[in-house]
């Protein structure tokens, strides 16, 4: 295989001139629940939980060095924007005005672009308060970069509670009309031990119905009911049980990576999306969003990712629960809009909650 002298000296350069810029905040709640996040995508590097047993455990992916998030290829632990997940081709039209937004090499638009948020340096200003502490992280991003109309001006808070809550409040503005889908995409592994699969997790989602997709993971359109499907997580099982199933929409994200309608999706309130429980470790982790969907991604693209502590991440290492909007929502007039109107405030929250049972 021809090595990529040019590219490799480019990420290089692009290392060293960033590296004096980003910073590591930590915050620690009184039960010793701890959380490293980085300016730099506003990127979750480390989340300390307990165990059943009271012992404590990085129970997410991350990089041995902060730097290593400026080549990163898998959005590990990042906040995703303007659009998080994919939409089709390159134009859409907002109040029926073109925009063309940057795609990839398969002609389609994939997490906010080539240079999305995950790729951008917050500034970040760290608070307390009683009972809980967190880190306040702002963007703005210029009118037309990657192709979105409009000054974007992005406020991502982390908030640590006392009760093992991670909140995360999104909040933006515009001066334009234009698109916006956000998430957060940590890869969770509850064992504690990030060299080991995640296939023994036992998962629950609140959804009677998903997103089916194409051959380039773009939604069909259709709400499709999970009934007798690999796609039915309404009561608990493990993340392995079905995943190597012969099912046509597995077979061609070689896994789970889907979108899951959540009950009472038009609401806007915050509701209860999904658990995960890890049976060895007891570790238990609730999802809360105000979003419509959440979108499960089961790893399947990892592979041989130097990772810390000396682990290699390789397929199913880690998954994702990313509470979002629908992908692809601008060219599905059914789906519930991504639309954010200038004057408007754009507000959503996720909160994952740990215990132990």
């Amino acid at each position: 295989m021809e090595v990529n002298t040019i590219g490799q000296s480019l990420a290089k350069k692009q290392k060293e001139e960033i590296a004096d810029k980003i910073k590591l905040f930590t915050i620690e709640n009184d039960n010793g629940t701890k959380l490293v996040a980085s300016n730099y995508g506003a990127a979750v590097v480390s989340l300390f939980v307990k165990d059943k047993s009271g012992n404590l455990s990085d129970i997410v992916l991350g990089y041995p060095q902060i730097t290593d998030y400026v080549t990163d290829d898998f959005y590990v632990g990042t906040v995703v924007g303007r659009y998080a997940n994919r939409i089709a081709d390159s134009k859409v039209l907002i109040n029926e005005r073109p925009f063309h937004l940057s795609v990839n090499g398969e002609g389609y638009h994939q997490h906010g672009g080539f240079e999305g948020f995950n790729k951008k340096l917050f500034s970040a200003e760290p608070f307390k308060k009683d009972k809980e502490s967190g880190i306040v992280f702002t963007y703005i991003s210029p009118h037309l970069e990657e192709g979105y109309p409009g000054e974007l001006t992005l406020e991502v808070k982390y908030t640590l509670t006392d009760n093992d809550q991670w909140k995360i409040d999104y909040k933006a503005t515009t001066t334009q009309d234009t698109l916006i889908n956000l998430t957060q995409h940590a890869y969770f592994n509850l064992s504690g031990d990030l060299s080991k699969r995640v296939d023994e997790h036992d998962l629950k989602i609140n959804s009677e119905y998903y997103l089916p997709v194409n051959k380039f993971q773009l939604p069909t359109g259709e709400l499709a009911s999970v009934d007798n499907t690999p796609f039915d997580f309404r009561q608990f099982k493990t993340i392995g049980k079905d995943i190597e199933k012969k099912d046509e929409q597995l077979s061609i994200s070689k896994g789970y990576d889907h979108s899951f309608v959540l009950k009472d999706q038009t609401s806007g309130e915050l509701k209860l999306a999904a658990i995960v429980t890890d049976k060895i470790t007891g570790r238990k982790m609730e999802v809360y969003t105000t979003e419509p969907a959440v979108h499960f991604y089961s790893g399947n693209f990892l592979h041989n990712v130097n990772g810390k502590d000396g682990v290699k991440y390789n397929e199913r290492s880690g998954f994702c629960l990313e509470t979002q909007h629908y992908p692809d929502a601008p060219n599905h007039h059914h789906f519930p809009s991504t639309v954010l109107k200038a004057g408007k405030i754009f507000n959503s929250q996720t909160i994952f909650s740990f215990s132990t049972e």
